[in-house]
């Protein structure tokens, strides 16, 4: 069975929302899905399949506090990640204007530099506009996975 990691990053628990509302339509899918709340680069290295981020942004567009030791690592060890394959959901509030899911938008740059491939497009769900962010994670998913085929037969 092929396996979904789901890599957290989150301060007041509203991105492990979205990771366990759409745990089960991986599930559905045909998926093993682990969720990861204290990430680390073994994560990202071990994984054969797939991997999705659900990141939050906090501040000035800064990565939540339980993410910044796994952010810090790939920028230190700078492993190569080719072979990953990835979605991003990124969570902000757009009323922080330039810094609006600034995260979610930096680790997507991290991940290409260090040669991952993102599969479609991310997803920024913004507060000021969705109250709970399950709401637009939910159809996403959906979509993704049969956008990318990510049914196992």
């Amino acid at each position: 069975m092929p396996t979904l990691t789901i890599l957290v990053g989150t301060m007041y628990g509203g991105a492990l929302d979205v990771a366990e509302q759409v745990k089960p339509l991986f599930e559905q899918a045909g998926y093993c899905v682990d969720i990861s709340e204290q990430p680390t680069i073994d994560d990202l290295t071990n994984s054969q399949d797939l991997t999705l981020f659900c990141v939050s942004t906090t501040g000035s567009g800064d990565y939540p506090g339980n993410f910044v030791s796994f952010v810090r690592g790939l920028q230190e060890k700078s492993p190569s990640l080719t072979s990953l394959r990835y979605g991003l959901i990124a969570l902000g509030d757009s009323s922080y204007g330039d810094t609006f899911c600034g995260a979610g938008r930096a680790l997507d740059a991290l991940l290409e530099d260090h040669g991952a491939t993102r599969l479609g497009e991310r997803l920024e769900v913004d507060a000021m506009e969705t109250f709970m962010a399950d709401d637009a994670a939910i159809p996403w998913v959906e979509e993704w996975i049969e956008s990318q085929q990510l049914k196992v037969a």
